[in-house]
């Protein structure tokens, strides 16, 4: 896609804080602008270097996800993907039932629901963003979970992302751009012509057919927003979530667009806030509801947000700021959210400040405030423990986490191994760690723990394998093949202990590097 890296792309994913786009998101340009509907005219060279769409010209499933699959190989090594435990289970609180809506509504077909991947990721990213990417990806901006006032709102956005996945608006994008592109080589094979005779007219020609696709395009986008729009309200009522959110997160944004954006609010340059598709929201929750949207703040919405806030944006003076505001916000004991999203904030800062003893006081006042709300309770409990932690107590943490933590949800699992690990008891989480991924086996967060567990234990192999195929979950086979390599090397070299394991475990080393070598030949074809 070397055409479309050569200017900067008007998509929704450009992090404002870099002074160049990151690796994965030249990759990813076109097809993200089609994801949001940005208007995009591909290049001949840009379309040769996708995958195969077929004689018809429509992208199958597989080619879409195969493309999807490529994107995120470069957003894996991308130093702003991020994967925090407790706001991807938050998130993933949303889109689950969102999903599920999906497919009670029919707009999950088999083979989508087989094939996409239904991955949602965070990007430490301080605008206000999301975004969809082929073959069932999502990208949540940090930003954006730090900036809704309400989990309806966050639904808002991710319902609609989603639409545009199951109706499948980047395939249909993509085959539209297709039957355009005679239209565009006409109009520069008629500039080229008639750059003999007058170069104004050749200009003329070859800006005119340019425009003529763009228009077509834009046309076809805004319809795509409209549709995204409409389903994913129904996926929101569908899901259990209140449909306001919908309301109040597209008054919120043409408030910033009043405002003039500042290049925060990706969100508005790529989904344009018409007053057609604002009129129709509103008289949409006027026909389900009668009622005035209204936005609804949870506590446990008020501890995530303000840990998304402070890690999009962990800088010294925004880390003191932080603690200024809690210590002007909290004045009394009354269950205020915002009260307890500023002492969450507050005492995220300093620990980041290393101002233990702070930290530990800030955290003590949130916890008596939000003790009546179990899960702001459990936020309260887990950032004590991390600041145990943080100050290198694993046994204080151990203690604050207690006996009784549910191990099967993922920031208890990382936080108990994270904590076993530094006392040198890694091994011990292996059994948790392995009834985790039995459940959830794409997660290559607690593999990594896993391959520790596994060192711990004497078992070298085992632990090498893990970490192959973990690269291999992240499409990074090259660093994949160098692993079971090492592998292969140790067992030569007599280093691979002496568990009666290590026979099978060399057996399935040398059939996985096999497949994996064919795996990197097929991706290097790709390229």
């Amino acid at each position: 896609m070397s055409g479309m890296s050569r200017r900067r792309p008007a998509h929704n994913v450009m992090p404002i804080h870099r002074t160049s786009p990151p690796r994965w998101t030249r990759t990813a340009c076109l097809a993200l602008a089609l994801a949001v509907g940005a208007p995009a005219v591909m290049s001949p060279a840009a379309h040769a270097q996708l995958p195969g769409m077929g004689d018809t010209n429509d992208m199958t499933v597989a080619a879409e996800r195969r493309l999807g699959d490529r994107i995120m190989r470069e957003i894996y090594r991308d130093p702003d993907y991020i994967d925090d435990p407790l706001i991807g289970e938050y998130l993933q609180s949303i889109w689950e039932p969102l999903r599920e809506a999906a497919i009670k509504r029919g707009e999950l077909t088999p083979d989508i629901q087989e094939r996409f991947a239904w991955v949602v990721m965070q990007v430490r990213d301080r605008s206000v963003n999301a975004f969809a990417l082929p073959g069932g990806y999502m990208g949540v901006h940090l930003g954006l979970v730090g900036t809704v006032a309400s989990r309806d709102e966050l639904a808002s956005v991710m319902a609609h992302e989603l639409s545009h996945v199951t109706q499948r608006h980047i395939a249909r994008m993509m085959t539209e751009q297709g039957r355009q592109m005679p239209w565009v080589l006409g109009a520069m094979i008629l500039g080229v012509l008639a750059a003999g005779k007058s170069a104004d007219a050749a200009n003329a020609a070859i800006v005119g057919g340019q425009a003529l696709a763009v228009q077509n395009q834009l046309n076809f986008s805004r319809d795509m927003e409209r549709e995204a729009d409409r389903i994913g309200y129904g996926l929101m009522g569908q899901a259990g979530f209140d449909v306001s959110g919908f309301v109040t997160m597209f008054e919120k944004l043409q408030q910033a667009s009043r405002l003039n954006d500042n290049g925060s609010f990706p969100y508005l340059r790529s989904h344009p806030l018409t007053t057609q598709r604002i009129a129709d929201m509103q008289l949409r929750q006027q026909l389900d509801e009668k009622r005035e949207a209204r936005v609804k703040t949870s506590l446990e919405h008020a501890v995530v947000s303000a840990r998304a806030r402070m890690m999009a944006n962990p800088s010294v003076d925004a880390l003191r700021a932080a603690q200024t505001q809690a210590q002007a916000s909290v004045r009394g004991p009354s269950v205020d959210p915002r009260a307890a999203g500023d002492l969450y904030a507050a005492a995220w800062a300093s620990m980041r400040l290393r101002e233990f003893d702070r930290a530990r006081d800030f955290t003590s006042r949130l916890a008596s405030l939000v003790r009546d709300d179990a899960r702001a309770s459990r936020a309260a409990r887990l950032l004590r423990v991390e600041i145990e932690l943080a100050e290198g107590n694993a046994q204080a943490a151990l203690t604050a986490l207690g006996p009784q933590a549910d191990t099967a949800a993922r920031p208890e699992l990382f936080l108990r191994a994270q904590a076993e690990s530094r006392l040198g008891r890694a091994a011990d989480t292996v059994p948790a760690l392995q009834s985790w991924l039995a459940r959830r086996p794409g997660d290559t967060a607690a593999m990594q723990w896993l391959a520790g567990g596994y060192a711990a234990q004497g078992q070298p192999l085992r632990a090498l394998r893990t970490e192959a195929e973990i690269q291999v979950m992240r499409y990074d086979y090259q660093a994949a093949v160098d692993r079971f390599r090492a592998a292969q090397e140790m067992i030569r070299r007599g280093q691979a202990g002496r568990n009666p394991a290590d026979h099978v475990e060399a057996s399935i080393i040398d059939t996985r590097l096999r497949e994996v070598e064919s795996l990197l030949r097929e991706q290097r074809l790709e390229r």
